[in-house]
């Protein structure tokens, strides 16, 4: 008798810290429908582009998961996203399928990209220029970086843009070494939409940001859609986050089994 009565007490302790240390929930943020942003008050184009950024999403590390939909080539796969950022050096990323169980692992820096496929026993290991199979030349580790927390792509914020109202939002266009832009704002200069294009190359990238969250004092978007293109390859990630963290200490635990074989 007394052992089921403690076993029914540790059973209510440990409900009570799960409780304790579940995820906090993420604020929704309403955003201003009316052009009050000071881009509308800015004469020159330096101006412009200094309140853009100075509204852009600064971080040392970031820690998130999203339920995604993950559809590459035609293949498609509802799975979650244990993503980790350490900014300008690394991305790591956790794939979890079903009942948690880890089924890919991925780490991304300037230079390189290592993929383990835990379904398969491979992994992958190439250069990050493996990425223009899927994407833009344009893009590089800052370009993910950005996108993965909502902020304007570096690159796209340059004196040559050109700036016109749209609607209650801002249009930022130009052209990049032939790669044509198209930057949506809203009034309070948080990026909506994002269009790359190269037609020669056969090379698009869309990225749509909704629902906007307050995450450790920051606002950043909770649903992201990304659809990029590359001649015949086609990768579609459509991403929702359910937990959003900054600056905290973070480890990015990666290292391939001696039995994985390379993939070509």
């Amino acid at each position: 008798m007394k052992r089921n009565i403690l076993n029914k007490i540790a059973f209510v302790c440990l409900l009570i810290i799960a409780a304790g240390c579940s995820s906090k929930k993420l604020v929704v943020i309403k955003r201003p429908a009316a052009d009050t942003a000071a881009i509308a008050k800015a004469n020159d184009i330096n101006s412009r582009l200094a309140a853009i950024r100075s509204k852009q999403v600064t971080f040392n590390t970031f820690s998130g998961r999203a339920k995604a939909k993950l559809d590459v080539n035609g293949n498609d796969n509802d799975v979650t996203l244990n993503i980790r950022i350490n900014r300008d050096q690394k991305i790591w990323i956790s794939i979890t399928a079903i009942a948690g169980i880890e089924i890919a692992r991925a780490q991304i820096t300037p230079d390189s990209l290592i993929v383990i496929n835990r379904l398969q026993s491979i992994y992958l290991k190439k250069p990050f220029s493996y990425i223009y199979g899927y994407a833009s030349k344009q893009v590089n580790f800052q370009t993910i970086q950005s996108l993965l927390v909502g902020n304007a792509i570096g690159e796209l914020l340059n004196e040559n843009a050109t700036f016109l109202p749209e609607g209650n939002n801002t249009a930022i266009t130009g052209n990049l070494q032939g790669l044509i832009y198209k930057l949506l704002l809203g009034a309070d200069l948080k990026v909506t939409q994002t269009n790359l294009s190269n037609t020669a190359a056969r090379q698009t990238l869309q990225v749509a940001n909704n629902v906007f969250i307050q995450a450790s004092n920051r606002v950043i978007p909770s649903q992201v859609d990304i659809l990029s293109t590359a001649g015949n390859n086609k990768i579609q990630a459509n991403l929702r986050y359910t937990k959003a963290e900054f600056d905290l200490p973070l480890e990015y635990p990666f290292s391939i089994p001696k039995s994985y074989e390379a993939a070509n």
